[in-house]
């Protein structure tokens, strides 16, 4: 069975887009067939692309983030994905008060897969400048290559 990952932050606009497509190109890489998406836990940006910031710091790296747009997270995603990664502990909160009882989704902080960053928050970029967007790259990418050495076991 393939994997399914969702990413979740709150807008979906900056963080989560970052880590589905950080994500997706760690898994291409690897030659890993995964499926992945990404979500807020907010409705603020439903249908919107995401943060111009976040789509030039992917952009860097060859990724193009234009056509991803926001959607948020909805009951069904507990049981379409196999994973659920909050990009802190706010939304991973937010993740457990909105699951069905009967999800089948492992759900846990993306960080959980960086050593020595467990339990910790994704940096949020969104009242920075350009350079916390790559902070919040380099975080997502350390996570991104961590989840592809896990499925791949």
């Amino acid at each position: 069975m393939k994997p399914a990952v969702l990413f979740v932050c709150l807008g979906n606009i900056c963080r989560s887009p970052l880590a589905e497509a950080a994500f997706r190109a760690e898994a291409a890489r690897a030659g890993l067939a995964a499926v992945a998406d990404s979500a807020g836990t907010a409705d603020y940006h439903v249908g919107e692309p995401p943060d111009p910031r976040a789509i030039r710091t992917a952009a860097k790296f060859g990724i193009d983030l234009a056509g991803y747009r926001g959607r948020q997270a909805e009951a069904a995603d507990f049981t379409r994905f196999s994973h659920i990664f909050a990009l802190d502990q706010s939304n991973l909160a937010n993740l457990g008060r909105v699951a069905p009882a009967a999800h089948t989704a492992h759900l846990a902080l993306l960080l959980d897969l960086v050593p020595g960053r467990e339990g910790q928050s994704v940096a949020d970029p969104w009242y920075g400048a350009e350079e916390d967007f790559e902070v919040t790259w380099d975080e997502v990418s350390a996570a991104a290559r961590g989840l592809v050495e896990l499925l791949r076991r």
